[in-house]
């Protein structure tokens, strides 16, 4: 079962490397989708975001900021036991796959003390994430997220097109592949 899983992912990859059409359509991202990654829930329509500022140690930014980009945003807390089981893994796609067309974006909602924050990742050993964020949870409820973590992925022009809810295996084949399909895809 497990070899016919691969190859229907490798299959799947290789159809998104050939045809960038592919991976605008949400049907052939959705056949990607194995493991944790079956949670992620892909819109028909492109939705709007927030414009709200967040904050960050370099000053305010808006998600807007990133457009141009796949980005991944991260709706989290510091009490938030299954955020710290998360965060390591998305330090590591940041790692494997950042750069100019992909970034993750990391959003503590509510309140969560700039030293608290840096606190939270010095003890879970994530150095290369941002520190921003959502002081009133105002993106938050913008957003309609309920519950943390909640991860989000925009399109280039700054669009949800995908909501996950709850924390993921963001280290897995299915979630890079899902990714990869995406920032590959030059819409």
């Amino acid at each position: 079962m497990r070899l016919v899983k691969s190859l229907l992912l490798y299959t799947a990859m290789c159809l998104v490397a050939n045809g960038p059409a592919f991976a605008a359509d949400t049907a052939a991202l959705g056949a990607l989708r194995d493991g944790d990654m079956k949670k992620l829930s892909f819109h028909a329509d492109p939705q709007p975001v927030s414009a709200l500022e967040f904050s960050g140690p370099d000053g305010a930014g808006k998600l807007s900021d990133f457009k141009g980009q796949i980005v991944l945003v991260n709706f989290w807390a510091t009490w938030c036991a299954p955020c710290r089981k998360e965060m390591p893994m998305l330090s590591a796609l940041q790692t494997e796959l950042a750069g100019d067309d992909f970034r993750v974006v990391t959003l503590a909602t509510g309140r969560n003390a700039p030293e608290g924050i840096a606190k939270f990742f010095d003890e879970i050993g994530v150095e290369n994430l941002p520190h921003y964020m959502d002081h009133r949870q105002a993106i938050a409820r913008e957003m309609g997220v309920l519950g943390l973590p909640v991860t989000v992925i925009l399109n280039r022009e700054g669009q949800e097109i995908g909501r996950l809810m709850g924390d993921a295996d963001w280290s897995s084949d299915s979630a890079k592949a899902i990714l990869t399909a995406l920032i590959n895809d030059p819409a």
